[in-house]
């Protein structure tokens, strides 16, 4: 009875790991189909992407462009130097070197390539046809030819204008209203950039419409800059530039002119103003590039197409002061003008 008894304790003590060993094998399916489900996610959560970036010159305005495309995609988790590898090219001003750039991009695997300032899209859009491409601080992407439509822009090409058309005509409003003695505005002028003759058809459209003349002094390059600020001097009541790569690059001239002659500087943009400008009509160049990088996070996460999206322009512009640098080009700030800032916290910087 006892050997009959162990036999059976032996064969029921079998049975029963056989049952949990069955039992413990049943998920293997399911975990076999979790398994093969984890790596393609782990693989889209571990994806680096690849970004070619090409900008024309290096300012204030096209470097707070790059750093706010560059954060929008920070904050949608596209990190650089983590998933994300910037390849940043700067081609100093120089157009063959912008071709060159763009050249060199094209035969490149991009996840997306993005060009700052007209020249460098316009070049951009010509070579890269396999990569989406967005831009970003272009005047006039249509007299550009940098995209047919800025409804539905089709193929590979979409981005952000840096200019409302409005911008120069309420800048030149300003002046018209609050400083009678401006008869005649000097513009200096890089005639070979597009961006910055459109601009400058504006303003002079905006002028005549007040009585007050304009007067250029046009430029090749940075160098020339401050010569052609000088040879404004004594024909002119105020200077203007528009958005003008190769000028601003060089504006540190006009604002030391501006300040030791007693010149009113106008700009049309807040890095300029920030710098030493007196006035303008804008916005912040850091939210126009995050908007683009948004635009960007929509096509490298969502899979969005460029041809579907919309070019956008600024909508959030206001007058914007600089206190300082009115001390300095002798100008008194009325009320009134001060009344014309809406956002007087941000907009007038002391």
């Amino acid at each position: 009875m006892k050997k009959k008894a162990l036999v059976s304790f032996v064969l029921s003590a079998a049975l029963m790991v056989v049952a949990g060993c069955a039992q413990k094998a049943e998920p293997t399916p399911a975990a076999g189909g979790a398994a093969s489900s984890t790596p393609a996610a782990s693989a889209a959560a571990s994806k680096t992407y690849k970004i070619a970036i090409s900008q024309i010159v290096e300012h204030p305005s096209l470097d707070a462009t790059r750093q706010g495309f560059l954060a929008a995609l920070k904050d949608a988790g596209i990190v650089e130097g983590t998933n994300l590898k910037v390849d940043f090219n700067n081609a100093q001003g120089d157009q063959p070197n912008n071709l060159s750039i763009a050249q060199k991009i094209a035969s490149a695997d991009n996840d997306l390539v993005l060009g700052i300032a007209t020249p460098s899209a316009q070049a951009v859009v010509q070579q890269v046809k396999k990569a989406p491409v967005l831009f970003a601080a272009v005047t006039d992407p249509l007299a550009a030819k940098i995209v047919t439509n800025v409804d539905k822009p089709g193929g590979n090409v979409s981005g952000a204008s840096d200019t409302n058309p409005m911008a120069i005509a309420q800048l030149m409003d300003f002046v018209a209203a609050n400083m009678p003695k401006i008869k005649t505005v000097g513009l200096v002028l890089n005639e070979g950039e597009p961006n910055a003759v459109i601009m400058a058809k504006n303003a002079e459209e905006s002028l005549s419409k007040h009585g007050i003349k304009l007067v250029k002094a046009p430029v090749t390059n940075t160098s020339e800059v401050k010569q052609a600020a000088q040879s404004l001097v004594g024909r002119v009541d105020a200077f203007l530039i528009t958005l003008d790569n190769t000028v601003v690059s060089g504006v540190d001239g006009i604002i030391q002119i501006a300040n030791d002659k007693k010149i009113p500087f106008f700009s049309s943009d807040r890095d300029t103003v920030e710098k030493g400008a007196f006035a303008t009509v804008g916005f912040k160049y850091y939210d126009h590039g995050y908007q683009v990088g948004q635009m960007a996070v929509d096509i490298l996460k969502n899979g969005k197409k460029p041809a579907d999206m919309k070019v956008t322009v600024p909508d959030k512009m206001d007058l914007i002061l600089n206190l300082k640098a009115a001390k300095a080009q002798g100008i008194e700030v009325t009320d009134a003008m001060k009344a014309a800032v809406k956002d007087k916290e941000k907009n007038i910087i002391q």
